[in-house]
Formats: structure tokens, sequence, C-alpha cells
């Protein structure tokens, strides 16, 4: 998150998802009758049929692809007060409309299959757990295709590539770190992602904070000077330095050996590859996605990144 960007003028829509179990039957007052003995031998009696199991529902054979994201986690998405460069409405938080690369990918896979967009806010937090329970058919929101969310659901891509980098001042001494090692003081990073829980342990001299809830509050934590660094993406970064010009990224993959390290290819995939999420088992859904993303290439997702980071409000 791997997991999960508007502060000030964004507007952060996040839903208490509460799952209910309900289980039934009937009670009476009145003896059942015995059954009669039965006049067929036990050898010759028929041994039930196999239950089958139900498909798991598309979730757009309404013809809507509902799909859910934070509505405040620039350049992938965020919340504006407009329609303008593409933006959809928000279908719960009336009034409001999202925007950035989650919706631009969304609105391809909508197009290519007939099918209209809704866009539902939704805390990070609570976002696999509402898939799971139908309120939402897909999520679409910056997630990581690590190992640990995979066994809750099925997802699609990758849909982009993003490498993990650190953001500071620009005016502070650790702008000119050259690797990991060079970085020290406090630092943070968002709730319930990679960069909180994979990244900043990675860095011996961090004084790790408390995980901010959001983004934006994290964002906001290195602006105010509240840390001194910051761990997450790099779309999230570029999107920080393209609204403060006075944080700059630091990127030490031109440094591996003093980069964030991963046990293998395969865990790096894990956490670098972005991917869409579905139910477990919704196959027609994961299909329809990965066609359409196997018709783009790195260099398209690229593309469309810059795009949304070009037209993102100010975080």
């Amino acid at each position: 998150m791997n997991r999960n960007t508007l502060a000030a003028l964004s507007l952060t829509a996040a839903l208490s998802l509460t799952l209910a179990a309900c289980g039934g039957g009937t009670a009476g007052t009145a003896e059942t009758p015995a059954a009669p003995e039965s006049t067929t031998p036990a050898a010759e009696t028929s041994a039930p049929a196999e239950t089958e199991t139900a498909a798991v529902p598309s979730g757009v054979e309404d013809g809507v692809l509902t799909v859910g994201m934070e509505c405040a986690y620039a350049p992938y998405n965020w919340t504006q007060a407009d329609d303008s460069n593409g933006a959809v409405p928000i279908s719960n938080v009336p009034g409001s409309y999202a925007n950035g690369y989650d919706v631009m990918i969304a609105q391809r896979i909508c197009e290519a299959n007939g099918w209209e967009l809704e866009i539902v806010a939704t805390a990070w937090d609570s976002l696999i757990p509402a898939l799971q329970a139908g309120t939402l058919d897909a999520i679409i929101a910056g997630q990581s295709m690590t190992e640990e969310r995979m066994e809750q659901v099925d997802m699609a891509g990758p849909y982009y590539y993003a490498t993990f980098v650190c953001v500071t001042k620009a005016d502070s001494p650790l702008a000119s770190a050259q690797g990991l090692s060079d970085l020290t003081g406090t630092a943070t990073a968002q709730s319930g992602t990679d960069w909180y829980e994979f990244c900043l342990p990675q860095i011996e001299g961090a004084e790790i904070q408390s995980a901010a809830e959001t983004a934006p509050a994290m964002i906001m934590a290195v602006e105010s000077g509240t840390v001194d660094f910051i761990c997450t993406d790099m779309p999230t970064a570029m999107g920080a330095v393209a609204t403060y010009d006075d944080l700059v990224i630091l990127d030490f993959s031109d440094n591996p050996e003093d980069d964030f390290q991963f046990a293998s290819e395969a865990e790096r995939d894990s956490h670098i590859n972005i991917g869409m999420s579905v139910q477990k088992g919704n196959t027609v859904l994961l299909e329809a996605m990965n066609d359409v993303l196997s018709t783009m290439t790195e260099d398209d997702f690229t593309e469309l990144m810059n795009q949304a980071v070009s037209v993102q409000p100010e975080i």
C-alpha cells in the first residue's frame, strides 16, 4: 500500500461501514409429525446432490461500475468543486466531484465496456470492507499489490508502477541526503500503507512518529515542520512538490545499496505495482479491467499521471 490528498481545499469523505450478519429461522409450538418409515433399502437411498458454488456477481449487471476511492489522495484521486478537467460527481457527497489518475483510469475502463461510472468517496481503512460487503464493485485508489492485500481481494493490474521516495523541506540539511543512511530525525507516513509499515522501519535514523490518518495530513506534517521528512511513493511526492515549492523529493534509486531493500524481485513488485481490487472470485470484472490495461504501456501510465499532476488543485 501495498495501500489508500486534499487537506485545505478538498473535501475528505469517510464512510463508517457497519457490517451485520443476519440469520433466520422459525420456531413453532406444535409437535413435528414423525416421518414415515422408509420402504427404500438403505443401500438404494440416493446421495444428496452437491451444492453448486454460486458465482460472484460482477456488480456491473446494471451497467454501472461503482468505484471506491478516498477522493483525497492527489494525484491518484481528489475532490474538487466542479466538473472541470473531466471530473466525475461523487455520489455520496452531493455537489462535489472526483478527479485524478484513478478517475481517468476508471473512465477508460467504463468507456471500453459501455458502463456508467459512479464514484463513492470512502475512507482508506473502509475500502476493502466496503468491497467485501458489496457496497463497491471495485477499488481504484492507488493500492499496492501486496501479498497480504491479495489474500483479501483479487487485483487487476498493475495500472501504475510507484517507487518509494522521501520528501523533506528544501532548506533542510536532509535535502542533500544521498541515501537512507543519511536520513535522521522525526518522520511519518500515512497509516495503513507500505510507506509507514515497510519503508520507515528500514531507516535506522528515523524517529518514527504516529501515522498520519490521510495523505494530505502526512504532507502537511512535513510542510509545517511537524516532522523532518515523510516516506511516500513517487506520484504522491510529485503532487506534494507541485503544490508546495519548498518541498523536495529524495529519490535514492540511483544508489540501490542505500535505498529501500526488498527480499526478492517478487517482493519488490508486490510493493511497487499498483492495482485495482475486486471481490474474490469476480473474474468477469477482473478480466474486463485487465483487458483495458493490456492495451496500455508504462509510457501511457506515465503520461496520464503527468496529466493528473498538471491539473490537480492545491493539496
